[in-house]
């Protein structure tokens, strides 16, 4: 019998999360190519983005009940099938509600991916779990930045979005082999009993994060998702955008280790909630070369949010175990699937507005739809700000409780 081989596992999982961050980059680069084509209103291109973030809450929902039975190997052989069957569905859609069903079915493959590859993580290194997280989560910022530059390579080249969608099953094919050909090991390093797991979801600090959840994963995603149609006219590039602030992402987690040593996982969120709520406000004015610091910022503030409320349920509500992970991530990716169609309804009613003020030259209009959308979407960080400012005032009371789980 073969050999556990964590060092093998972790690439796969990693793989496998660039698989899933290049779907949003480059969803996100053919949007307008999208609009195009099918003749899709901001709204309904809302709605297609909506399925990528519900599908993947209905998979972590799932699949996180299923994985102390079914184990992070099966999880994954789903997340393969997903990605393989949504990415050519999605290239041979021929309206809508071909975009709606393949989109579903590939956030379904990604939120497989999370609820796999999390708990397996944490597993595998027990004592470094949150420092292990961050570095698995740098892939999801890391292959937005591959998504983004092959998007923006391949619209240069004039490629159209069929075989943008179409170079992802390369990276799928990687990853497919890797998790046929490695072992798996058994869950021993976290709580395995569902009944367990499900009695520690519903005490007062794990429904707090979860609602925490819900506002950075709109505050990170929310924004990237619509960074080509927010920004398009600002003079900055959005792909060039999309690709230095993910950039950052990536070299910030992987160096996140020391940082939540020093600060402690409440005080990293926030300080990133502060730094977010600067970043989109910036963007929210600026102009020209003032983008790309504003993006910077912003950056850097949602640099640490995702595996940092991961790593925090990992070691504070270590009973919730692989299913309590999963639920943070989906509760995440539900929140955005709601307010995405709620961000283009923003972007058209601001479009509207613009016009009503006597705005006649387009880009004027773009501009100021984009700055409006951005500046009503700072709200999310504000609330943030007080709910991790309470969170670290009570940090000491936190480690107490998490001791005697």
């Amino acid at each position: 019998m073969s050999t556990v081989n964590p060092s093998k596992l972790f690439f796969a999982a990693c793989m496998s999360l660039i698989v899933t961050a290049m779907t949003f980059a480059i969803r996100a680069g053919v949007l307008t190519e999208l609009s195009q084509t099918f003749d899709l209103t901001d709204t309904q291109l809302g709605w297609v983005n909506s399925m990528a973030f519900l599908g993947f809450p209905v998979a972590m929902m799932v699949l996180g009940l299923a994985y102390n039975y079914l184990g992070a190997k099966i999880l994954m052989y789903i997340a393969f099938i997903g990605h393989v069957l949504g990415l050519i569905l999605t290239i041979t859609a021929s309206g809508f509600w071909g975009l709606i069903i393949s989109t579903f079915l590939i956030g379904f493959a990604n939120g497989s991916v999370e609820a796999a590859c999390n708990p397996l993580i944490a597993d595998m290194y027990p004592k470094k779990q949150t420092a292990m997280l961050n570095r698995f989560h740098v892939w999801f910022p890391g292959g937005i930045v591959i998504g983004a530059l092959v998007s923006q390579a391949m619209t240069s080249a004039s490629l159209g979005w069929q075989a943008q969608i179409g170079v992802m099953l390369i990276p799928t094919a990687i990853y497919g082999w890797l998790i046929f050909t490695q072992t798996f090991p058994k869950s021993e390093n976290i709580e395995t009993s569902t009944g367990t797991n499900i009695k520690a979801l519903f005490t007062p600090l794990y429904l707090f994060m979860i609602v925490c959840m819900t506002l950075t994963a709109t505050s990170e995603l929310g924004t990237q998702q619509w960074v080509g149609r927010v920004l398009a006219e600002t003079g900055a590039h959005p792909m060039i955008l999309l690709a230095l602030s993910t950039g950052l992402m990536a070299i910030g987690r992987q160096f996140g280790g020391p940082l939540v040593h020093q600060l402690n996982v409440t005080g990293v969120l926030l300080v990133s909630a502060i730094l977010t709520a600067v970043g989109l406000y910036m963007l929210s004015t600026a102009t020209g070369g003032m983008v790309y610091v504003a993006i910077v910022v912003f950056a850097i503030g949602v640099c640490y949010f995702w595996p940092n409320m991961i790593g925090f349920v990992s070691e504070y509500l270590p009973k919730t175990g692989a299913l309590g992970m999963s639920l943070m991530g989906g509760a995440g990716m539900f929140a955005v699937s709601i307010w995405n169609p709620i961000i283009g309804g923003w972007i058209d009613s601001n479009r509207a507005e613009a016009i009503a003020n006597g705005m006649t030259d387009e880009s004027a209009i773009e501009l100021a739809t984009g700055q409006a959308t951005l500046h009503t979407m700072t709200m999310f960080p504000i609330v943030l700000i007080v709910a991790f400012g309470i969170l670290f005032a009570v940090r000491g009371k936190l480690a107490k409780g998490a001791h005697t789980q």
